[in-house]
């Protein structure tokens, strides 16, 4: 008999986010071995005594952990990414109906620190991270067996390490100077058409098809 699945909006849900997380996914197991309480002493200097609470610091830093590691250098795309992560969630410490802080939040939290001291930071949780065996700084290492490719040359790419950490962290905050306001608009493109189109000559094409093939 053909099965159909039908969805059908629960009232009450008995959801446990620990449960969904296999004991051997890498943030699981991060979250395991990786303990920043220290992060609250070494921060304390740079938050005042009154207002609101801030995004705890152990959760800004873990965050900046997971955009590096995955890749991600937007605030945006690195809180819409992790809020559709169930693993991420269980390691920053969320379940699945906390809202997670504002990516303008992530933004302001990371010029409140200097330069010096979130790198310093920075490199301290992720030297921790090394040392527990969990990352590894530059090299990947994959399970192949040699097979004949029937592949054009010219479409093959270079794969390498995405970014060093400093080079991370320069693109990180370069994005957050732009990204201030939280509010802030888009500004309508007001080039026209001509301006918005890219054109080369074939000349030019051939040129640069030859640079990317060296």
């Amino acid at each position: 008999m053909q099965g159909k699945k039908t969805y059908q909006k629960k009232l009450f849900n008995n959801f446990q986010l620990s449960s969904r997380v296999p004991e051997h996914n890498f943030y699981r197991r991060l979250k395991s071995v990786l303990h920043l309480d220290f992060l609250y002493r070494s921060t304390s200097t740079y938050y005042g005594s009154s207002g609101q609470k801030s995004i705890d610091p152990v959760v800004f830093f873990k965050l900046c952990l997971v955009g590096y590691l995955e890749n991600i250098i937007s605030d945006r795309k690195l809180i819409a990414h992790a809020s559709m992560r169930l693993d991420i969630l269980y390691f920053l410490g969320y379940d699945i109906d906390e809202e997670l802080p504002w990516h303008s939040t992530i933004s302001r939290t990371r010029q409140l620190f200097p330069e010096e001291v979130f790198e310093k930071v920075f490199t301290h949780v992720f030297e921790m991270c090394v040392d527990k065996g969990m990352v590894k700084g530059s090299t990947q290492a994959i399970d192949s067996a040699p097979v004949k490719a029937n592949a054009s040359m010219d479409s093959l790419e270079l794969k390498v390490h995405a970014q060093e950490l400093t080079a991370h962290l320069s693109d990180i905050r370069h994005i957050s100077n732009r990204d201030k306001d939280t509010y802030r608009k888009a500004k309508d493109n007001k080039a026209n058409k001509e301006q918005r189109e890219i054109t080369a000559s074939d000349k030019e094409l051939k040129e640069i098809k030859s640079r990317n093939k060296n």
